[in-house]
């Protein structure tokens, strides 16, 4: 279902027409009219029309059906369509710098879960055959995690690096990973680009690209592993958000609104062009933030819950995507910005 909020009437009260198409709204009053244009591939149910109500400090809300003719495909990090023997590049995303050139990828592998070593036990009659042996790719490796890939950087650095220390973009200076030992390295999945070396780097806002690539990544272990509750962290450890993933096929839409029209349409987000309606893929999450002491017992209770998985960022990371969701939060009308005492929004794929 599709739930519009149109407009708070004023304190006296107004006549208000609305028609519905299977492509637009149009809501006609004293003071002028809006029309709301739907983008291209859905569609209306005018027959499904109903919940017409008035709610204090919203407005008017109307529920439709709505149908997407076809779903558009989210942004990733990495270019799924990589071949093998095939060279690549991993780019800054947010200016672009190339941080390894022409690698070329003979094997591009899923890491287990993080608790796989204490499952060995499980697999085998004998003495754990892995102790002390974590996994670390070879020159022409990438293994992938939950939020990261691991890469062997041997012939791309000009001196050894120490364990655990940042790696750094040359050009905007944003953390891009960190160095799991000396020959390996972790770069997150929101902050480096994978394309073919042939290509050109692509320019995706970088609030979008946050978006999707997080959005895809809970949508991944949600599917995989029958858990829909995550902690956001800092590479530090520290928690920065609470999220409760409620489910992943919702469809956000920024309308096209008529030139001869009043436009009163509030968009999700302004990253696109506000004359370019479009919609989007998306998940719908409760969420919590734990900056500055906020939720602290309630971070402490999750932390400590085994059905609860951790999802690690970079720290500026977390901030970006506690922003983006804050933002979403106050774009919904005040009646539906909370459940249960958590926030609501929306994350686009």
């Amino acid at each position: 279902m599709l739930l519009f909020g149109l407009w708070e009437p004023d304190e006296g009260g107004m006549n208000l027409d609305i028609s519905v198409t299977p492509t637009s709204l149009l809501m006609r009053s004293p003071d002028g009219c809006t029309e709301i244009r739907l983008p291209a591939g859905v569609r209306l149910a005018p027959s499904s029309c109903g919940g017409l109500q008035y709610i204090s400090g919203d407005g008017l809300h109307l529920r439709l059906r709505a149908q997407a003719e076809s779903s558009p495909q989210p942004i990733s990090g990495f270019n799924q369509s990589l071949q093998a023997q095939e060279c690549c590049s991993f780019y800054c995303q947010s200016c672009g710098e190339v941080t390894i050139k022409d690698r070329k990828l003979l094997r591009v592998l899923p890491l287990p879960s993080e608790n796989w070593s204490a499952l060995v036990g499980e697999w085998c009659c004998h003495p754990d055959p892995f102790a002390n042996k974590p996994l670390h790719p070879r020159e022409n490796d990438c293994f992938v995690g939950d939020s990261f890939f691991l890469v062997n950087s041997r012939s791309d650095l000009e001196q050894e690096p120490k364990a655990n220390t940042k790696v750094i973009c040359k050009r905007c200076k944003v953390m891009l990973g960190e160095t799991v030992s000396s020959e390996t390295t972790k770069f997150y999945m929101t902050e480096v680009i994978v394309q073919p070396s042939e290509g050109s780097f692509p320019n995706i806002p970088r609030s979008q690209f946050v978006q999707s690539v997080i959005a895809r990544c809970l949508v991944e272990l949600c599917t995989a592993r029958s858990t829909f509750r995550f902690t956001i962290q800092g590479q530090d450890g520290k928690v920065y958000i609470l999220l409760w993933v409620l489910n992943s096929d919702s469809l956000v839409m920024e309308p096209l609104s008529s030139s001869g029209c009043i436009r009163k349409f509030p968009l999700l987000e302004d990253s696109l062009e506000a004359d370019s309606g479009s919609a989007w893929n998306a998940i719908k999450v409760l969420y919590q933030p734990c900056i500055k002491s906020r939720n602290k017992e309630l971070a402490s209770s999750w932390e400590g819950d085994i059905s609860v998985h951790p999802l690690t960022l970079p720290s500026t990371t977390c901030l970006e995507l506690l922003l983006i969701l804050s933002r979403n939060n106050a774009s919904l009308p005040l009646s539906l910005r909370q459940m249960n005492s958590f926030q609501v929004a929306f994350l686009k794929m």
